[in-house]
């Protein structure tokens, strides 16, 4: 018998979307799936929204709010699937994602093989997703995928991986802890389970940019900058307990580099901690510095003035941009 999918998806105000989400996961060219969406306390029509797709096949939950790493634990609670792919409730995937994927899982013959695939942004008309090509999009071993994510401030789309239950029981839950990259920690502890990734480029998913109401957006929030730190000493941790070199070493330090300028000057302590771990691991942090189209704020007003600024106007721009392309996709122009 062909493998059951479980396609898991949290759902927490997304009534303007989640159509098309729940749509693409029907859509999925492998037969044998499983379709669970675990509304997450939603104020808006979420809930009433998704219960139009109930069927044998497609199961639908609720509960009060809880957030997202806890959604997707309780999600995982209710599914069967020999294989688990991650849905957030925004997010799309190419028809034959899944099918592609489970192909190369077989192929492999072992489930501790973590299976991705490309993933490209857009606002609301799928069509205009890009797909820029990184260092990750290649077949490599545990430790080698986390030295080009932290080393290079590369990034993974949760839905494109392609989990199997044996490694996704062994990575445990979702940290209900991290309110802000719960899912890079999560991909760190499935990726020390596994024996290595295997990419499939036809694998193809779509992740919507929502501005900066999306959880991985940090801001000026001080829970979620304690909860990337903490995420950030913990894959420092995992990746040294794969390889303790000096080329681990010197990607953690970069690591830690190119995401200080979120602490530096607001939090002493965090940078305080930065830097010690940084020493430890052979290497020593520098003051951030603003990008070059904001250096123009600091030398008139201030750092703190320059680096709100880098901070808030990206996500003004944003937001013009998603109503341009709302406007556009509500015309029904795709180009």
């Amino acid at each position: 018998m062909e493998p059951l999918v479980s396609i898991l998806i949290p759902a927490y105000n997304a009534e303007e979307w989640i159509v098309e989400t729940i749509d693409s996961a029907l859509a999925q060219t492998w037969a044998r799936k499983e379709i669970i969406i675990v509304n997450d306390g939603s104020r808006d029509q979420t809930l009433e929204v998704a219960r139009r797709y109930e069927s044998g096949s497609v199961k639908v939950v609720t509960q009060e709010n809880q957030g997202a790493a806890a959604t997707r634990n309780a999600a995982f609670g209710f599914s069967q699937g020999d294989y688990i792919q991650w849905l957030d409730a925004d997010d799309l995937l190419a028809p034959a994602k899944i099918s592609s994927q489970v192909e190369v899982a077989k192929q492999c013959g072992s489930t501790r093989t973590l299976i991705s695939g490309p993933w490209g942004a857009f606002r609301y008309r799928a069509k205009k997703a890009t797909f820029p090509v990184t260092p990750l999009w290649a077949d490599l071993s545990p430790a080698e995928w986390l030295i080009r994510k932290m080393g290079q401030n590369l990034h993974m789309q949760t839905g494109t991986w392609l989990t199997s239950r044996t490694l996704t029981e062994a990575a445990g839950p979702w940290n209900t802890k991290l309110l802000g990259d719960d899912d890079g920690e999560y991909f760190c502890r499935v990726l020390l389970a596994s024996n290595g990734v295997r990419f499939v480029p036809d694998a193809k998913v779509f992740y919507r940019i929502t501005g900066t109401s999306r959880l991985s957006y940090i801001g000026f929030s001080q829970k979620k900058i304690d909860a990337q730190f903490l995420s950030m000493q913990m894959h420092i941790r995992y990746l040294r307990s794969l390889e303790d070199s000096e080329r681990v070493h010197a990607a953690c330090v970069q690591y830690l580099q190119n995401w200080l300028i979120h602490f530096y000057p607001e939090r002493p302590d965090i940078v305080s901690q930065a830097r010690s771990l940084a020493e430890e691991l052979g290497g020593k942090l520098q003051d951030p510095k603003l990008r070059w189209k904001y250096s123009w704020i600091e030398k008139l007003f201030g750092w703190e003035a320059g680096k709100r600024a880098q901070v808030v106007l990206p996500g003004a721009k944003a937001s013009l941009f998603n109503s341009w392309d709302k406007a556009m996709y509500r015309m029904g122009i795709n180009r």
